[in-house]
């Protein structure tokens, strides 16, 4: 588009800024938002993301409890969140302005459509007149843009040649605002244009309408005189290597692939379908030339139970849920421990308990993961730290899973799973080698010619991997306690214990070969130090930053281990006066640190289905570790 106009304004050069579109979940939000983010990514920018939209297929229009978000941050610099309060604010009808406003920094760019404000919605969203005209913005940059109505005349020639109706070129006003906001961040407009060329092939009337509105929200700012400044944020300094954003789901789905191809195995993916976990299976049914099979079950129950029977084939076998899933998965998670055979269990986390909050993100089920099985029944347990540590995380789990033939879980979240970030594509040479962790059983494993399926490897105390229908590796496995080595069913009390202590005894093997904790603490003279997991890496890192900036020395480690913890956890706890742990529970992590390590943790929890701000951390840690109120 010619940027000649808009060079005659002032360009405002940022070094970071955060945008949140907000809008009915009909309005196209989660695509706008998706749109700029690519837009932004050729732009150069680091950059994290935070999509945000209700549990309902389609909430009543125009209430709050319909509203669906966007939030993207980025910078010409390392960023490790999706912001903690927006810049600009797009609000798309009153019930977005009224649910998202109080976010809005102060001083920050309201961008509202006013058709959308009509007394009906102002009504629905619990207004009783309007933000527009009793001063509630006046501490903002308000604009008042009729984007439906800019969206139907650019698009009249489209409705009288019959092309699409009225309520069709409405549709299209989610463009309008993106062209809008793209012309405000010099974000270039082309790879979208051509994304939707693509997208509507078939139906071209449509696509040249998309196309139409987003060119007239880009010449919308260009000729307006509302609109004094442009913003500029240059390119981040990223290391050189090829780039694509990436979600968590999407990360873990080409995690899998990668181990299945780096261990020779083939991939089985048997999974229910369920929020927010489901993107992992649609994503994988697209890879089927990587000789991926995925299978959707009529139930969790059953997706359990075809892991478990592909892990006896030969497969690397994995399935994901979430809590509610991984609930009635657990009977057969239990079968999966003592019949010891290799397979993943991804438990994307979401709002709990029951059905609870499906589409908003927290840590809560860290303790069912580590203890809902009947039984003393451990399973290893790893949590990703980011979108982009799907993928490592997948390929660490397999690793474990195979090495030690033993069911591993694998924690997410909704908000990784459905944020993005920049990610540097691997050299897949690079990638650890999964087939010297295992081999199959093809031969006897005993002197006298015969075969004992419970015959444990001295240093991993794996058993073998026999597949069946291998002649004369014949056995049987169930679900009953088994006999040390041969496997027959065994009642003996002094077996059993035994084979409980072996199972934990694994658990400790795998711990024993976790390389040491990596502590930041970059004057190594730190008295506070912040633990967390999974995804609040990015917000405390990001307060640590904050805190460092104000002369504060503070430390931070992360755990991506924590079934086994590792060994050095007690020591490197032991060197801090205070120790912060933040999680979007209330404080699983930190009752385990506690009875483990007897290191008084400092706790902060929270659960309101959002992650974490840097700010509120900064301020927590702030309190926690030198006794100042924010």
């Amino acid at each position: 588009m010619s940027d000649t106009s808009t060079a005659q304004r002032e360009r405002i050069q940022l070094s970071n800024a955060v945008v949140r579109f907000a809008g009915d979940s009909g309005d196209g939000m989660q695509l706008t938002g998706d749109r700029f983010t690519t837009q932004t990514a050729l732009a150069g920018n680091d950059l994290a993301t935070l999509p945000d939209f209700p549990a309902e297929i389609r909430a009543p229009a125009g209430t709050l409890a319909g509203v669906s978000s966007f939030q993207l941050h980025f910078s010409d610099q390392d960023i490790h969140t999706p912001g903690d309060a927006p810049d600009v604010l797009v609000a798309m009808n009153p019930a977005a302005l009224h649910k998202h406003l109080s976010a809005l920094k102060p001083g920050g760019i309201v961008i509202v459509n006013t058709d959308a404000f009509t007394e009906r919605n102002l009504q629905k969203a619990g207004y009783e007149e309007s933000p527009l005209e009793d001063n509630t913005l006046t501490d903002y940059q308000l604009h008042e843009v009729p984007i439906t109505e800019l969206t139907l005349r650019a698009l009249e020639g489209h409705i009288e040649r019959g092309e699409l109706n009225k309520k069709e070129a409405e549709r299209c006003k989610n463009m309008l605002a993106l062209g809008l906001v793209s012309w405000m961040y010099h974000r270039p407009i082309d790879e979208t244009e051509g994304w939707l060329e693509d997208k509507f092939a078939a139906k071209p009337a449509i696509a040249d309408a998309n196309v139409t509105a987003l060119r007239a929200g880009w010449n919308y700012g260009d000729t307006t005189e509302a609109f004094a400044f442009t913003y500029e944020v240059k390119a981040a300094k990223l290391a050189p290597g090829r780039y694509r954003n990436i979600t968590g789901n999407q990360a873990m789905a080409y995690g899998l692939v990668a181990a299945s191809v780096r261990s020779a195995l083939p991939l089985f993916y048997g999974s229910y379908p369920i929020t927010p976990a489901s993107d992992i299976l649609h994503e994988l049914a697209k890879l089927k030339h990587f000789g991926v099979a995925t299978y959707q079950a009529e139930d969790e129950i059953a997706a359990m139970g075809s892991v478990i029977g592909a892990a006896f084939g030969g497969s690397l076998a994995v399935t994901a849920s979430s809590g509610p899933g991984i609930a009635l998965k657990t009977e057969a998670m239990g079968l999966a421990t003592i019949t010891e055979l290799p397979m993943l269990v991804i438990d994307v986390q979401r709002g709990g308990p029951s059905t609870g909050l499906p589409t908003k993100t927290e840590q809560s089920d860290l303790f069912q993961v580590l203890y809902g099985r009947n039984g003393e029944a451990p399973i290893p347990v790893l949590a990703a730290a980011s979108p982009a540590d799907c993928f490592h995380i997948s390929l660490e789990a397999a690793r474990i899973a195979l090495t030690y033939r033993t069911p591993v879980v694998v924690l997410s979240d909704g908000y990784l799973a459905n944020s993005a970030e920049p990610w540097m594509l691997p050299d897949i040479d690079e990638l650890p080698d999964l087939t010297t962790a295992f081999s199959f059983t093809t031969e006897p494993n005993r002197a006298d010619g015969s075969f004992v399926p419970f015959l444990r490897d001295e240093d991993t105390l794996a058993r073998p991997w026999a597949l069946p229908g291998t002649p004369g590796l014949e056995h049987r496995l169930g679900g009953i306690e088994k006999e040390e080595e041969t496997g027959h069913i065994s009642y003996d009390p002094a077996n059993h214990h035994a084979m409980t202590e072996m199972r934990y005894a694994r658990l400790e093997r795998i711990g024993a070969q976790l390389p040491p904790l990596e502590v930041e603490d970059p004057d190594g003279d730190a008295e506070v130090l912040v633990i967390g997991w999974g995804s609040t890496l990015g917000p405390i890192q990001a307060a640590c930053h904050q805190l460092r900036q104000r002369g504060r020395k503070v430390a931070r480690v992360h755990l991506r281990h924590l079934a086994p913890l590792h060994p050095d956890l007690e020591e490197v706890l032991g060197r801090y006066r205070t120790v912060v742990c933040p999680e979007n529970n209330m404080g699983q992590l930190a009752m385990l640190l506690r009875a483990r390590t007897l290191v008084d943790v400092k706790s902060y929890d929270r659960v309101t289905g959002q992650p974490f701000a840097a700010t509120e951390l900064a301020a927590v840690i702030e309190r926690y570790g030198w006794g100042e109120q924010a």
